[in-house]
């Protein structure tokens, strides 16, 4: 008798935490300047489903290699977050290893145009979002650190916020590696490609408090130095951002600690600006 009184009480908890948890979609977008079908993941906070609010959204960009299902597989908590934060999380796809460009010598990879309008468009046309930069953020890891600050970067008017973790800020130093060649070309033969598409090369891009910057990088990673070197630039163009080191290397363990406080800086943000909103709306 006694036990079955435990696993009735152990249903009605089980059956309590699927009832509040977050939803996750798969999102297939019609991708019209690559002529082809893409999947993201798409992860719905259980509020989003008894309130009539529009949400922000956090994209998430894979590391090279990789591919939408990539940050769930790494942080699994992202679900919980998503309820927690009260926000949309996108994982979008980044096509293996597209490091997030329209390339310059293969037409059909066209990332950039991608993710920044026609993923973000679907995005906004199947939900309810806060269809403006107040309510949008992007981060990544590796690869998508790279990509999350290009596009950001390049596309003020689309992301408020962006953050970076363990990201190849500067592709620069790592010709011939990750396919990097495939999308600019070799570095001897195509040098403008590298030097007006490396992320470094960017900031002077970014206009006065426009952006919301978070980054980070792990002591031990290959990425370290360049990291470094972005935080030292960003600090001597007085351009405001958060910048930590941790212990760790380019590993899972490190992003999906990392991933915790990129999560946290965006709810501020968004918090910032909602606070904002309802002031002026005083």
């Amino acid at each position: 008798m006694h036990l079955i009184k435990k696993l009735f009480l152990l249903s009605i908890v089980l059956f309590t935490f699927n009832a509040v948890a977050a939803k996750v979609d798969t999102l297939s977008v019609k991708s019209t300047c690559m002529n082809k079908t893409i999947r993201n993941i798409v992860i719905l906070p259980n509020s989003y489903f008894y309130s009539k609010h529009n949400f922000p959204v956090v994209y998430l960009l894979h590391g090279a290699g990789d591919d939408y299902k990539g940050w769930l597989e790494i942080a699994p908590e992202l679900v919980q977050y998503a309820d927690q934060y009260n926000f949309i999380i996108v994982c979008a796809d980044g096509g293996g290893s597209s490091w997030y460009f329209d390339s310059p010598v293969d037409k059909t990879v066209r990332y950039e145009t991608y993710i920044s309008k026609e993923l973000v468009a679907t995005v906004d046309i199947n939900y309810r979002t806060i269809t403006d930069k107040k309510g949008r953020a992007i981060s990544g890891l590796s690869m998508g650190g790279h990509g999350a600050f290009y596009l950001a970067f390049k596309h003020q008017d689309v992301w408020g916020a962006a953050g970076s973790m363990s990201g190849g800020l500067d592709i620069r130093p790592f010709a011939g590696k990750w396919d990097l060649n495939y999308r600019l070309g070799t570095i001897e033969d195509h040098k403008e490609n590298w030097e007006k598409n490396t992320v470094i090369n960017l900031l002077p891009l970014i206009e006065k408090k426009s952006l919301k910057i978070i980054f980070d990088c792990g002591v031990d990673d290959f990425f370290y130095a360049v990291n470094v070197k972005v935080h030292e630039k960003m600090t001597e163009k007085k351009i405001p951002h958060e910048f930590y080191s941790l212990p760790g290397g380019h590993t899972p363990a490190y992003w999906r600690n990392s991933i915790k406080k990129h999560i946290a800086f965006f709810k501020e943000y968004f918090n910032q600006q909602n606070t904002a909103a309802t002031k002026m709306n005083d």
